[in-house]
């Protein structure tokens, strides 16, 4: 797998003169001095001049999808307008804010020039264009509609980005609300229970059941703060590491996330989207339906679909239609089944998909929405129970003496 570029790649700048004796300058980038030589000697540029630009204006940024479906639709509006495209790899790359996706895309351009393909060159960088994006360009390329197809892969990478944007924002709210929860939770058993604590040992009388134990509990944060901290943190770290090796884990989890209540209706929704939306594009671009399926898999975002697709390729490749592997798999509603039968019977599967992804799409916007309007009075609930429910049990003591003075 090639190495990111914003860990290997430097920008040069050259002077020199090309075979006809004229002379040019501009930047170049490359892994070191001599292959930015061995390139430009290859344009047939004979460099009098390569200096290595100055780190400092080169800004360490990582690259997200959101750069790279922005460079997409910036690429197809060029080309649409006429630009040719080499060209239009320069205005791009060098009007981007990132330093990092400047040099990508710069990098991008020189193998262009050089007479690779733009299918070819984008392969060269898997960790920002897919096996979607390289297959729907190298189509593109052959039919002569490469401005069309940047076009759908532009609308595409949009889609989904917006997809995975309430999805974030579904999961994000009430994990982030009980994190706040916690860390609130812990600075008052740690640092202000223990004053009360001290104060009511003079009070020579039995505290109330709740005040005894939010004080034992106060008494456990504070001599085992560090390990409760180490534990979450150690449990936090270990599903990540889970995560990222563990396929097994991976398979618990999504389907552990698809089965809670309300999210995991969402969770649903955004992956038929993401399975209607993928296909329907690959589709429109020609791809045969085998082919697109592995992609289709690969692009599903969730283990459980992923598999039950590529079992569903594999019935397709044997003749079955679309719609029967479908309604076989058990994860599809019966709706867009439906539809995808209707499709194939009028040759107009795509389109169905499209419709599908549309339907879905706003689905999850409404659902996203809705969710985050039932939790904002159920976050506000726990939490006043929770930290009302501290602040009694520290009164309660106090209320208690009071009215025995009072009463005496």
């Amino acid at each position: 797998m090639a190495k990111t570029p914003t860990a290997t790649l430097l920008t040069f700048a050259w002077e020199g003169v090309d075979r006809t004796g004229a002379k040019k300058k501009g930047e170049t980038v490359g892994t070191n001095y001599m292959v930015v030589k061995a390139e430009l000697r290859r344009q047939g540029i004979n460099a009098t001049s390569i200096k290595k630009r100055a780190a400092a204006r080169r800004g360490k940024k990582s690259i997200g999808a959101k750069d790279i479906a922005l460079f997409t639709r910036q690429l197809a509006t060029m080309m649409t307008a006429g630009v040719p495209l080499v060209q239009a790899f320069e205005i791009v790359g060098r009007g981007h804010e990132n330093p990092s996706m400047q040099d990508l895309i710069l990098a991008i351009k020189s193998d262009v020039e050089g007479g690779t393909g733009l299918a070819e060159s984008l392969a060269k960088h898997p960790l920002y264009f897919d096996e979607l994006v390289c297959s729907l360009v190298a189509a593109g390329e052959q039919s002569g509609t490469l401005e069309t197809l940047l076009k759908k892969i532009a609308t595409y990478k949009e889609k989904v980005e917006a997809i995975k944007g309430k999805i974030k924002k579904a999961l994000f709210y009430p994990i982030a609300v009980i994190a706040f929860a916690f860390i609130i939770t812990a600075i008052l058993m740690i640092f202000v229970i223990p004053q009360f604590a001290e104060m009511f040992k003079g009070f020579g009388a039995d505290l109330p059941a709740l005040t005894k134990f939010v004080v034992r509990l106060s008494d456990i944060f504070v001599a085992y703060w560090w390990a409760i901290f180490g534990a979450i943190g150690g449990a936090l770290y270990g599903m990540m590491q889970l995560k990222k090796r563990s396929k097994a884990f991976n398979h618990f989890l999504d389907r552990f996330m698809l089965k809670i209540p309300v999210i995991g209706g969402i969770l649903t929704k955004a992956t038929i989207a993401r399975f209607a939306r993928t296909l329907s594009t690959m589709f429109a671009a020609g791809m045969p339906l085998v082919e697109s399926m592995t992609t289709v898999a690969q692009a599903s975002g969730n283990v459980v679909y992923e598999e039950k697709i590529m079992k569903m390729r594999d019935e397709v490749s044997t003749g079955t239609q679309l719609n029967v592997s479908m309604k076989e798999a058990g994860l599809f509603p019966n709706m867009v089944v439906q539809m995808i039968a209707i499709g194939e019977e009028a040759g107009s599967v795509d389109a169905m998909l499209a419709k599908v992804a549309d339907f879905y799409e706003e689905d999850v916007d409404n659902a996203v929405d809705g969710l985050t309007s039932l939790l904002e009075p159920m976050i506000m609930a726990f939490l006043g129970v929770l930290i009302g429910g501290l602040v009694i049990a520290m009164y309660l003591p106090i209320s208690k003496m009071g009215s025995v003075v009072g009463g005496g």
